[in-house]
């Protein structure tokens, strides 16, 4: 894991698109394609709108996102695929100005069987080579939604679990829903296993609510009690910090 500090949160996102930017054009220069994996919610939007920005050749990239909530119709305002769709897809598809754009694979977390649609996604994206994952962070240091202790021995690609309720929490205060007894308590989550196939980790942290995680994940042991410190383990991981989010940290970290 490496470390990439930016004074201002723009700075940061435009940071990380720009490294993921790198990373999707030497796929497709390699291979002739990309699949890329997205994660959502605030942390992510600076990112996402410089992501959008880039010269790349969106008709050869495969998408694929973290999660999304067991039980929420996908118009929902705190539904992920109406996030990615929103934020993402539908803006892509008009700065492209009718050229195509690839394939983006949602979680359907409306189904009735949250089983079936883990084996599905596992299926579809078992068969590809993850060149880039785009990821974040979240205040409990969960990975996804692998809230702690997560798994990290299953190597299925996606499934069910349980969200806690600081995760839970979380979510209410970023204002995705009114009360905690409104967010879901079930999501169907990427495996921590499934994110470490990635030949390349792009993780943007934002934020000083997030600073107790971020040094958990840096400085802490590689535990299932951190989530997100099995990033330590991949070679080809940078987390992308502005400095409220990086201010816990116990080594000098520079830019």
């Amino acid at each position: 894991m490496t470390i990439n500090l930016s004074d201002t949160t723009e700075e940061m996102g435009a940071a990380a698109a720009a490294a993921g930017a790198d990373a999707i054009r030497s796929a497709i220069a390699e291979r002739g394609e990309a699949v890329i994996i997205l994660a959502t919610g605030a942390s992510q939007f600076t990112m996402l709108d410089r992501l959008l920005e880039s010269d790349l050749d969106w008709s050869r990239v495969t998408g694929f996102h973290l999660d999304e909530y067991v039980g929420l119709d996908a118009d929902h305002p705190a539904s992920f695929r109406r996030y990615l769709r929103e934020r993402f897809v539908e803006r892509l598809a008009e700065k492209r100005a009718g050229s195509p754009i690839g394939h983006f694979e949602y979680v359907n977390g409306s189904t009735d069987d949250s089983e079936a649609e883990c084996r599905r996604l596992s299926g579809v994206i078992s068969a590809r080579t993850v060149d880039v994952a785009f990821v974040g962070i979240g205040e409990n240091a969960h990975l996804a939604f692998n809230d702690p202790p997560a798994d990290f021995d299953t190597e299925v690609p996606y499934l069910v679990v349980e969200l806690d309720e600081a995760c839970r929490r979380q979510q209410m205060g970023e204002g995705w829903f009114a009360s905690l007894e409104e967010v879901p308590t079930r999501a169907i989550s990427m495996s921590c296993r499934e994110i470490l196939r990635a030949r390349r980790i792009i993780c943007t942290v934002p934020d000083e609510r997030k600073s107790v995680a971020v040094a958990c994940a840096v400085e802490g042991p590689v535990s299932p009690d951190c989530p997100a410190s099995i990033l330590q383990t991949h070679e080809a991981c940078t987390l992308f910090l502005d400095r409220p989010a990086a201010s816990r940290l116990s080594k000098r970290v520079t830019g």
